[in-house]
């Protein structure tokens, strides 16, 4: 294995891939290396000047802030932001990918809307964080009582509970974004029937989500508010009579093949390091340029998170109107951080630094990489659902839960999500795949990592074949094989709706 990786011909930096000292001989460096790095971290392969910009996937990364000798370890100490103007040229770069002539297909729920889910879960949404408590109970009760040992073909029972829902206007951004966080979930692939339950009070009242328009084409959703019912016990009880009404439909479906263009796969990344941008998100942008050749869906999200590389995706946009829409929401975004006091150069967070990486600009550029080659086809707001197949973007905070809740309401039937410090966590009613960047990482927490791209730096793998075999994996899980996040029970504390605007 080499000691260092140059990602591009025009870098000035090369990548350490193993814990180096100083004095180091490494390939591409003028000199031996002026002191010890860090695996993942950066090394200028040349003197770089005070002001001159830093470069890495052919692309700046942000300025040096002093002299940088050549050999000399580059981060927090000597790089900063500096200036990154952009050109977007608007879908100047867009090239179709070929269609698969190989149709695949996995085995599904099959829904009467035409969307299909890769599992059968039965929700309990909670319009606000009043009704939490009892969604619980309920939950709690339907397992002491078996009340599905009658229904095997729904795997579980999920009680969505949240932090809001009411202190909040009523006609704000802040109220839309839970509306269509709500009425996503309600209808979700996912969710072979859903009881949705309220207080009675709250500014998010049912009788707006649910009055004049059918949110499930297959009528398996029931709701009630605590205060109508008379109380805690006997909404639980009336929760539970609901509930077998519900379980009798939901446990009419069965698994039966379906076109792979029905798996929409919703892309994070968290707890990012120095090698997410050279392994596990180079990869999963194989996968996702793979299953938009069958006709699939991807969602790429976290606009705070590819600012600075939002040039990259503009240009891959199928028309200048939608290369304008992303760009809208980057301007959305300096403002909304602006009036609340912060900064978009937030990020990266101290696990990502440790992990080598140093400004917004080099994470997002990283980021990016997840999205393959495929065109942009689309912009939507967070939580939005998603009717564009393709590669699409989905406006929301970096917040990974905050971000993958939006993913799923907008109609993601699976999450692929790569991490280089380590993750766990869970997604219910949709399955999650964690992807280790570093071979390091996938060893001490194998337990909850569903695959290692670490070995595309450690043995050699190709990016391609590492893709490929994740794009099989979305086939394996779609059809039911259970991740580690599953097995693990993960998914019940997830649900992290976007709060915009005053909490009053």
């Amino acid at each position: 294995m080499p000691d260092v990786i140059c990602l591009h011909d025009d870098d000035n930096i090369v990548i350490a891939l193993a814990d180096l000292v100083a004095g180091t001989v490494v390939g591409g460096v003028a000199v031996p290396l002026l002191g010890a790095i860090k695996r993942g971290h950066k090394i200028a392969r040349r003197a770089i000047a005070q002001g001159e910009n830093v470069i890495r996937y052919g692309q700046t990364i942000g300025q040096a802030k002093t002299d940088i000798a050549a050999g000399e370890h580059i981060h927090v100490q000597n790089l900063g932001m500096g200036d990154h103007t952009q050109d977007y040229a608007f879908a100047s770069e867009v090239k179709q990918l070929a269609a698969a002539n190989d149709p695949r297909i996995f085995d599904g729920y099959h829904r009467a809307d035409g969307g299909v889910g890769t599992r059968n879960y039965i929700g309990i949404l909670t319009s606000v964080n009043c009704s939490g408590s009892v969604a619980k109970f309920i939950a709690e009760a339907a397992e002491k009582t078996g009340l599905l040992d009658d229904f095997p073909n729904v795997d579980g029972i999920v009680p969505i509970t949240h932090g809001t829902g009411c202190g909040m206007s009523g006609e704000n951004e802040g109220y839309d974004a839970l509306f269509r966080t709500l009425s996503g979930y309600a209808c979700h692939p996912n969710f072979g029937g859903v009881l949705l339950i309220g207080l009675g009070c709250e500014v998010m009242q049912l009788s707006a989500l649910v009055d004049g328009r059918p949110i499930r084409a297959d009528g398996a959703l029931r709701y009630m508010t605590i205060q109508q019912e008379g109380g805690t016990r006997k909404t639980i009880e009336k929760g539970l009579v609901e509930l077998a009404g519900v379980a009798v439909l939901a446990n009419q479906a069965t698994r039966q093949p379906a076109p792979i263009s029905k798996i929409m796969v919703g892309m994070q990344c968290g707890g990012s390091d120095g090698y997410s941008g050279i392994t596990a998100n180079p990869a999963l942008g194989v996968a996702s340029d793979l299953l938009i050749q069958h006709g699939g869906t991807t969602i790429l999200s976290e606009t705070s998170e590819i600012y600075g590389a939002e040039h990259l995706l503009t240009r891959r946009a199928v028309s200048a109107e939608v290369g304008q829409k992303l760009i809208d929401r980057v301007r959305w975004w300096e403002d909304y951080t602006a009036r609340n006091g912060g900064e978009m150069d937030n990020n990266p967070s101290p696990g990502n630094k440790r992990g080598g990486l140093t400004t917004i600009l080099e994470k997002s550029l990283g980021a990016v990489a997840k999205s393959g080659s495929a065109p942009l086809a689309d912009v939507y707001k967070f939580a939005e659902k998603i009717t564009t197949p393709g590669f699409v973007f989905m406006d929301s905070p970096g917040f990974d839960p905050c971000s993958v809740t939006g993913q799923v309401a907008s109609g993601a039937n699976l999450i692929a999500f790569t991490t280089g410090r380590g993750s766990v966590s869970g997604y219910m009613p949709t399955p999650g795949i964690k992807i280790a960047t570093n071979s390091e990482m996938y060893a001490r927490l194998s337990e909850d990592m569903d695959m290692n791209c670490g070995d595309i730096v450690t043995e050699g793998l190709s990016i391609e074949d590492k893709g490929r075999d994740l794009f099989e994996l979305f086939i394996r899980v779609a059809s039911g094989e259970k991740t580690k996040s599953e097995e693990l029970g993960f998914g019940g504390v997830e649900f992290v709706p976007w709060q915009i605007g005053a909490v009053m």
